[in-house]
């Protein structure tokens, strides 16, 4: 007799901490509110159930939800130290073996719906314009949640430019960049880091869309609209982050900002400009600025580029 009290006794704390790590588990994962699909008692089981555990009969309709089973499982398992004849003990433990397989089933569903959640979402996808130049040099990209400092390599590659200069993003009033690459040039210049700042920190939870300024080379001060178009869910044999479409070449590095540009355009356009042949050579000898390939942007984007720490 004492053995088999003992044996109980072992089945009940065994239930009750499963019960209890169920119940603790769904909290953190925000499920201890979800629907049981499948519950496994009849309404005879629960009538008994509920007559063993001393409480009155369950008035409850429709689904029961994570929590409630944990709980129901734990007065399960506090009925096992009374008394009872061995068929009623068998019954409660082949209930309880119910419940348990129940939880376990259910939570393991929903950690499985979570993952394909996250695997299917969190595409976003913006519209990126150089400023102040017409006509417009733009891309259109798709990208996975990554940091800003990541999201800064992604345009960069996009759009054509060589990484060569400091950068920073203003978002709603507030700068955002590497604090060792901005105090290295700016001492004075203070950010939020950009190297733990993820996007999905800093956009919209709606879904709305939303703009903020990328600004690239602090001395030509080229400065980008960002505007995110939304959320859309990952295509499943699409490898990210892509280039879209676009339009227009992206300037040469260091060629003066926009005023710059302009000036540049009309020297290479024109054979009789004095600085027509300068201006040609200073670039390889070719410049089209109306040439753009968003397959060769997307491959780009794939390479990345090397960072300022490599470089320095």
């Amino acid at each position: 007799m004492a053995k088999k009290d003992t044996d109980l006794s072992k089945q009940a704390l065994a239930l009750a901490e499963f019960a209890s790590s169920a119940l603790i588990g769904a909290e953190k994962l925000g499920i201890k509110n979800k629907a049981i699909t499948k519950f496994p008692l009849n309404d005879l089981e629960l009538e008994f159930i509920f007559q063993v555990c001393n409480k009155p009969k369950s008035k409850k309709k429709g689904k029961y939800t994570i929590a409630e089973v944990a709980g129901l499982l734990m007065d399960v398992a506090d009925s096992l130290y009374v008394d009872g004849k061995p068929q009623e003990l068998l019954r409660v433990l082949v209930i309880a073996n119910q419940l348990v397989q129940c939880l376990r089933e259910n939570i393991s569903q929903a950690i499985s719906a979570m993952d394909a959640k996250a695997k299917t979402t969190g595409v976003f996808q913006f519209k990126i314009t150089l400023l102040e130049i017409e006509p417009s040099i733009w891309r259109r990209i798709q990208v996975e949640d990554c940091t800003l400092d990541q999201f800064h390599e992604h345009i960069q590659t996009a759009l054509g430019w060589t990484n060569s200069h400091l950068h920073q993003f203003e978002i709603k009033g507030k700068k955002y960049g590497d604090p060792e690459l901005l105090d290295d040039g700016f001492g004075d210049l203070t950010c939020i880091d950009s190297t733990e700042t993820m996007l999905s920190d800093i956009l919209p939870k709606s879904g709305n869309r939303f703009s903020f300024e990328y600004q690239y080379d602090m001395g030509d001060s080229w400065v980008h609209e960002i505007q995110f178009e939304g959320t859309s869910s990952a295509e499943p044999k699409v490898k990210y982050p892509i280039c879209l479409e676009g339009q227009r070449a992206c300037p040469p590095e260091d060629c003066g900002g926009t005023w710059g540009y302009s000036d540049f355009l009309a020297a290479i356009k024109d054979k009789k400009h004095e600085q027509h042949k300068e201006m040609l050579e200073w670039v390889g000898g070719k410049f089209d600025p109306e040439k753009f390939d968003a397959a060769t942007a997307t491959k780009m984007m794939k390479k990345g580029l090397p960072d300022w720490r490599s470089m320095s």
